[in-house]
């Protein structure tokens, strides 16, 4: 299995998450500092922490990611675009930004483009890149494609199946569907649901780029060790 991937590659498909509400300042820092040791691809950290995550993450190769509308998605799109933008002020390189679920749910996909659109728009002005999470354990197939599909007609950079905060996460056949339904220029993210690193392994197989993570070193402890690499655990 060596041949098949490196130490640099995996790493960089993680977004080490520490969005869990309960997490105190030390345990942030302490968070980033990891990710920064682990060299993973971002930090997504609680909004109020950015600002502090970008200055302890300057200098590496490691970017700084928030989330809007974080977790049920069901504020308005005006507070959607206050928090993208207070995050772009921040330093925010990457916004997990969480559909209306309940317009989806309710077929209301103008809203949702229209929703969408804005945020892109206003990301992508000042060079950052949007993820859009769908929170799939709410949704039928037939509203994952369409919302494949709004990502697409307005040029998102990422589809993200879950907050890690709903009954499931990720799931290989919506990671699959993703994959098929969403345009080559658009990445996949699996968020929820990625433990060990041959849960991450088996994902990249069928396309993802990113995975959301809690379990960070555990997951590239056991990457190193299956090189041979030196461990980086403290």
């Amino acid at each position: 299995m060596n041949d098949s991937f490196d130490y640099k590659a995996i790493a960089k498909m993680i977004d080490h998450s520490l969005l869990n509400p309960s997490l105190t300042t030390r345990e942030l820092e302490e968070g980033c500092a990891l990710a920064v040791r682990y060299d993973v691809a971002s930090v997504c950290i609680l909004p109020y922490y950015l600002a502090r995550c970008v200055e302890l993450l300057a200098r590496t190769t490691v970017n700084a990611s928030t989330t809007i509308g974080f977790p049920h998605g069901g504020h308005t799109t005006t507070i959607k675009l206050a928090e993208a933008r207070q995050a772009l002020d921040d330093g925010g390189q990457e916004l997990d930004v969480v559909i209306n679920i309940s317009k989806a749910r309710s077929g209301d996909w103008q809203y949702i483009c229209d929703e969408l659109e804005q945020l892109t728009e206003c990301i992508h002005a000042r060079e950052a890149k949007i993820k859009v999470i769908f929170e799939n354990a709410y949704l039928d197939d037939a509203s994952k494609i369409r919302l494949c599909e709004i990502c697409g007609e307005i040029g998102a950079d990422w589809v993200k199946t879950s907050t890690g905060y709903a009954p499931s996460g990720a799931t290989l056949p919506d990671l699959e569907l993703m994959r098929k339904y969403s345009p080559a220029s658009i990445q996949v993210k699996a968020a929820g649901g990625i433990r060990d690193l041959d849960a991450l392994l088996t994902v990249r197989a069928i396309g993802v780029s990113r995975v959301g993570a809690t379990r960070t070193q555990a997951m590239l402890e056991e990457c190193r060790k299956r090189l041979g690499l030196e461990p980086l655990s403290r």
